[in-house]
Parts: structure tokens; sequence; C-alpha cells
């Protein structure tokens, strides 16, 4: 079969333009396409006659080019929704500048250093010296954003990005992020840089006066921990243990329980109707676009957090390591004065491919959890000893005895005598089955064939100088395949203890690992007393709160699509939508990422200590 070519030669009745079609879409097209999805037009309030508003609190922020994700979350810590950072980093009622961190900084080291360009932001947001009263003559449409003619009144955080990602493989770059994971790693580089400011300008961060004068990091308006029951099955005893704390409260969405409103009856349609190819196609998609969503209540998500779960294979030490299922429940330790909750509406798909969890959530802006705060130990309860579970305060547990006879049947095997004596001592000293299964789980340890350490014990569950467990640190050591154990235990350090968030940050700075680990350690020699003055004890109340604030995302994954934000001013919501700032009129409740509340008790009464 034969190719026929057509040229095509422009004259003066038919120019070169004419025959011009436009067969590549572009990257704002492609962008656009992939956005119009569910909710699109519920969380943008696309329709709505929304009135622009202006003034302190109320003002918007650039797009840098896929920055959305960090000014959602910049508007919902520093404009003002919540008053402690917007009195520590913002201006004062009068609108003057209040004492900042910052005040020693030199004009050389203001760009690069974090409070310096927290504050600037945060004054930029808190003052409305930016905000001029809205003027319909001086603004102007973009991309379906409402912006203003002069550029002295859009604010571009182009410095505070930097110094807050110019460490982090992912928030260095132009590309869309997490919003949660920015989120969480702002907390932490604010954390560390306050506590570096505390000890080298005193008097600079207000102290609070209720726990013993320690210094108040921002992240402690968040922090929550989580205590953990686990029932032995093998004599029903029980364990208490606390985690580390945490900022964000991550809630599954169980799409199982979700219910599906009945689709009308169409009519007039069956599989031989007529019409064109191009029809059908658009009466699909048309289809597809109004199906049905289903709908699931907050509270059903919250039960399925709590929820007893079954966990094989657990190893009891009181029982010399015997193997016995165990029933674990997880319930709030306290309830923090600002309560951040994830929902996870991004999950990976059975080929791995990450997807959207197109579901409605019914979720009410006033909220109880009193049910599910943990209440500790009870009397009809027998615990498991401390010092028969784990190690205690005066060190760790004695090493069992190794029996002879189990060495001897595991030698027997073909295995080293180091290696049998380092499986028994593991898992209790007799049991040669346990052995054996901790042999062919352990059998590539780079220490497998070494002797065991003096005295006999073991490092299993054993925690070293810094109180990094080093259980974990071996686990994460193999899981993980590209770190040392000292970048790992490094981490650990870092991140209080938590195995997820260790992993993540070494994979965020696994480009620069080593300076970076060196500025961690440089950062701690210097913060000095500061460090040590860091565990003011967590704030707690009663389980009522309020929502204050929203953060939506667009798209069908968290690598692209768009984020908005929805904050309370005055009891009124407002839509932040980068440098669009209007009166909301449907908040996007149902569809959003991130929701933040605030304790019903702590409302009109800001904490002393910032």
């Amino acid at each position: 079969m034969g190719i026929e070519i057509l040229f095509l030669i422009p004259s003066s009745d038919y120019p070169l333009d004419h025959y011009r079609q436009k067969t590549v879409k572009s990257t704002a097209e492609l962008e656009v396409e992939l956005n119009a999805n569910y909710a699109f037009d519920a969380i943008t309030e696309a329709g709505s006659e929304l009135t622009p508003v202006s003034g302190p609190g109320l003002q918007g922020l650039q797009n840098l080019g896929n920055s959305c994700y960090m000014n959602s979350v910049v508007q919902m810590l520093l404009s003002g929704t919540v008053p402690e950072l917007a009195k520590r980093y913002g201006t004062s009622a009068n609108g003057s500048l209040t004492q900042h961190p910052f005040s020693a900084v030199s004009v050389k080291n203001a760009p690069l250093d974090l409070l310096c360009q927290t504050v600037k932001v945060a004054c930029a947001l808190t003052s409305g010296t930016f905000a001029k009263p809205v003027d319909l003559a001086d603004v102007k449409e973009e991309d379906g954003k409402i912006v203003s003619n002069d550029p002295k009144y859009r604010l571009a955080p182009r410095m505070f990005k930097h110094v807050v990602g110019k460490d982090h493989v992912e928030f260095r770059t132009g590309h869309q992020q997490d919003a949660p994971e920015f989120l969480q790693y702002l907390l932490e580089r604010m954390d560390r840089a306050e506590l570096g400011a505390a000890a080298q300008y005193p008097g600079h961060l207000r102290k609070g006066s209720d726990d013993g004068g320690n210094v108040h990091v921002s992240s402690h308006l968040f922090s929550f921990k989580t205590t953990s029951r686990r029932v032995c099955s093998g004599d029903g005893k029980v364990k208490y243990s606390e985690s580390a704390p945490e900022n964000i409260w991550s809630l599954p969405i169980p799409m199982d329980k979700a219910v599906v409103p009945e689709k009308k009856e169409e009519t007039g349609e069956n599989e031989n109707e007529i019409g064109s190819p191009e029809q059908k196609r658009q009466k699909s998609e048309d289809s597809e676009e109004n199906k049905p969503i289903p709908s699931i209540s907050f509270d059903t998500c919250l039960e399925e957090w709590a929820k007893d779960r079954t966990i094989e294979g657990v190893r009891w030490p009181h029982l010399q390591n015997a193997v016995h299922p165990g029933l674990e429940m997880t319930r709030l330790s306290n309830f923090p004065r600002y309560l951040i909750v994830q929902m996870q509406r991004y999950v990976h798909g059975p080929d791995w491919v990450p997807m959207k969890l197109e579901v409605n959530l019914q979720i009410n802006e006033e909220i109880d959890l009193d049910s599910y705060k943990s209440k500790g130990p009870q009397e009809n309860e027998v615990m498991i000893p401390e010092e028969e579970g784990a190690a205690g305060a005066s060190g760790a547990p004695a090493p069992p005895v190794i029996d002879e006879a189990a060495l001897s049947q595991l030698m027997d095997m073909g295995f080293s005598l180091n290696s049998c004596k380092r499986a028994l001592n593991a898992v209790g000293g007799n049991n040669v089955e346990a052995a054996m299964s901790w042999v062919f789980e352990h059998n590539m340890d780079p220490d497998f064939n070494d002797p065991l350490p003096e005295g006999g014990g073991g490092d299993a569950g054993a925690s070293s100088a810094s109180g990094v467990d080093e259980g974990v640190v071996q686990s994460l050591v193999e899981n993980l395949g590209c770190f040392t154990a000292d970048q790992v235990r490094a981490a650990l350090e870092e991140t209080g203890g938590a195995a997820d968030r260790a992993a993540d940050w070494l994979f965020s700075h696994m480009d620069d690992i080593d300076n970076a680990i060196a500025s961690l350690k440089a950062g701690k020699s210097e913060s000095g007393a500061g460090a040590s003055q860091s565990s003011a004890a967590l704030e707690d109340g009663p389980g009522k709160y309020v929502m204050i604030g929203m953060i939506s995302h667009i798209g069908k994954n968290t690598g692209s699509g768009h984020y908005v934000v929805h904050l309370k001013k005055d009891g009124k919501w407002v839509i932040f939508n980068d440098e669009k700032v209007a009166l909301s009129s449907h908040p996007p409740s149902e569809h959003a990422y991130l929701y933040l509340f605030q304790r019903k008790d702590t409302i009109g009464s800001p904490h002393p200590g910032y």
C-alpha cells in the first residue's frame, strides 16, 4: 500500500497560518485536563459569586510555579489562624513588630536564616501592609485567579521557599509536592531553628511558666502521642507503650464501608443506539463524570483507625521469647491545642500506581474525640512486668542461659558455634525451633558469625547512649540497604526515634547525607542547653474540637494538580487560592485532604508560652 504525500503551498489567499493545525497539547492544557476531575469545581468553588476580601490575615501569595502546596501550608500556619504562631512571627495587635529571634541576625546571614524569612512572610500576611482595600478596577484575572495589577501588592515568597527547601531533595525543586509532607518538614526545621535561637539569643523566645520555663517550639501546638495496648494471647497479660510525638494524625478511609448512592435510571438508551463513534465516546465520558460518588462518615474512619488488630508472630520476652499472636489497640494519649488530621485519600492501586480515592467525607465542623483517648492500665489487667518485657531503668535484663543440648542440635545442622549461640540467645536459650527461624531470618547479617558481645547479651532491643533503639537501627539498615548504621542512627535521633520519618529524612538528604548529618551535629553542639530544654510537656485537655481550616488537593496524585486552603476568619470561611482571597460560599469540607481543628476550650485563650 502506497503513501500519498500532500504538499501544501501557501498563497496570498491562504497564508501558511491557514494550514497550521495544533496537534500537541501544551503543558498548561495537560495540567488543566488532569485537574478537571472529581471535585474540581467544588474545591475551587467555580461558578460561585465569590466576594474578594483584603486586609490583615487576608493576603494572597503568588504561585512561584507549583508552589501552591507551600502557599497553602504557610497560610494555614502563619496568617493568623493559629494566633500563637502569628504572635511569635507576625505583627502585634497595633501592627508593630514584636520581639523576634531574628533581631541579632546580620544582614549577611538573613537570606539563609529560616526564622528571619519566616518572620518576613508572617509579617507580610498579618500586617495588611501589602493587602490594599479591594478595588475591582485595580485587579485582573489570570488563569481564573484574581490578582492585583500593581506588583507591590503581589507577595512572592521566593526566599522563604529557598531557605526551607534548599537541603531537601524534593522541596528545592519546582515540582509539585505533598502538602502534609512539607508541613511536617517545615515544623521540624522551625523547631530546630527555634531551639538554636533560644540558646544563642536568650530572651528572644518566650518561655512557658507552666512547665519549668521550657521553650515551646512551634510543633508543640500540634504534638500528640498515641498509646498502644497489646495483649499477649499466650497468657493474657497486657503491655502499654507510648509512641514518639507526632504532628499529623493520619486516618484511613475504608472504602469497603463507603455508601454508594443509587444511580437514577436512564431512559431511551440501549446498546444498539444509533450515533457516530464520537457521539458515543462523548456520551461515555459524560456518563463517567456523572457516576455516583460514594460517601463515608468521619466516625467510620475513626473506628477503622481505632479497631483492634491481630498481630501475628510476636515474640514475648516475658515468655522466653515464645511466639504468640498479639491483639493491639491504639488510642490517643493527649489532645493537643491544634489537631491536624490527614485523610488517606491517595493510595497505591493494584498495579502500584498512585490513585485518588473518589469519596465524599461526611464530617461536622465540631467533633468529639473523648472516646478515642487512652485510659491507661486498668485494675483488672495483669501487666507484663517492665523488667521482664524490656530493659528497666537499671539496664538490660540478664542474658538467657544457653542450653548445651539445644546448641549441639543446632550445630549438627551445619551452623557455626557463634551463629548458634546468637540464635539461642535471641530466643531465650533453649527453643531450637525458634532458633532455627532466627537463623533463616538473620543468616545474611554482617555479624552473623561473630562472637556474642561480652556478657552474652545480644543487641536486640538495646538502646544506644543517645536513646535510639538499636533494633530499629539494624532493621532500617537492612531494609533500606543504602545507608550505614551511623547515618540511620543520626536520622532516628533527629526524628525522635520514628522509623518512617527517619527513612524519609534519609532519602530527602541522600544527595549530601554526610554534610546533612554534620549540620545536625553542629546544630546540637551550638544549641547546647537549648536542646535539653525542648521537652516541654505536651498539652492536654477535653477532646472537643472545632474545625478552623482545611487544605484540599485537586488532581489524581500528590505529585501534580493544585492545592487550595480554606480558613475560618472571624467566624467566616475564606478561600485562599494562591493570590485569590475571597469569602467562601461553600467550603468543600467533604473533599479536603488536611483538616485543622482547634480544641474548643482554647478558643480565645492563646497559649502564654508563645
